[in-house]
């Protein structure tokens, strides 16, 4: 996975997240690389999708006026850097968001802010939540389905990469249960997708990682009837009706938040 991320692009990483940091005036507890570079994927001018979780000052969450909790930095060309508050990051993991569960899981990790960071890996383990998952890579199955796929006898083929690693993720939680991996050769070498699934992509990976573009063609038989399987399985299983969060999660998250904010952590 390291040689999806060169050494100039880590530095140029490292040196618009000090920008980030100096503007804002926070503090960065965990940044990384998540997009296609971090999913396995990536073409040889996929862009950088670094994504970051950060901590304001004590004072800013008794403000009257409490900024946005979220950072967003212009794109500019291939860099694409934005990120979440510490109480953003941890009211979606109340509730099952698979986004931040990827982050705290990501293979590129550009900053580890340390023990914040290692607590919020355990909560994400101890309370890893099967049902939201599901939600998540179904929605995101589902979305990519109807947008790039539908009933077009042809399609953009590197569209595939995105709806198989979501329909892999998901055949992964019916086998394993939360969390999955987030990278796709992790996800086909844990024996949850079928061979000929495999044997399909392996051709069309092969040529994304070589090329700028994959291009259009025919729809791939087996890569359909695999995704639709397993948007058929995430209806059929219950888990898309969202339930509360768990009490002592609720409670984990709250003394999280406040051992960060307070500086203890």
């Amino acid at each position: 996975m390291s040689a999806f991320l060169s050494t100039e692009a880590r530095a140029e990483a490292e040196r618009r997240l000090d920008a980030i940091v100096a503007a804002n005036g926070v503090r960065l507890l965990l940044a990384v690389e998540s997009g296609s570079r971090a999913w396995g994927f990536p073409s040889p001018d996929s862009d950088y999708d670094v994504r970051f979780v950060y901590v304001r000052p004590l004072e800013t969450y008794l403000s009257l006026s409490p900024p946005r909790d979220v950072i967003e930095a212009p794109i500019e060309g291939l860099w694409d850097v934005n990120g979440w508050d510490l109480s953003k990051a941890l009211r979606l993991l109340r509730k099952g968001n698979a986004v931040i569960v990827e982050w705290l899981r990501s293979p590129l990790v550009y900053r580890d802010g340390g023990e914040p960071v290692t607590a919020m890996r355990r909560l994400a383990e101890t309370f890893a939540d099967t049902p939201g998952s599901i939600r998540h890579y179904f929605g995101l199955l589902h979305g990519q389905w109807r947008r790039d796929f539908g009933d077009r006898p042809a399609v953009k083929l590197k569209k595939y990469f995105y709806a198989v690693r979501a329909a892999s993720a998901l055949a992964w939680l019916r086998e394993h249960g939360a969390p999955a991996p987030m990278a796709l050769p992790q996800l086909l070498e844990g024996g949850v997708v079928p061979a000929d699934v495999q044997e399909a992509l392996a051709p069309l990976l092969a040529v994304k990682l070589a090329t700028h573009e994959v291009g259009e063609g025919a729809r791939v038989a087996v890569l359909d009837h695999f995704c639709e399987a397993m948007q058929a399985w995430a209806i059929d299983s219950g888990a898309l009706t969202p339930g509360p969060p768990a009490l002592d999660l609720i409670a984990a998250t709250d003394a999280l938040f406040l051992d960060v904010a307070l500086g203890r952590l």
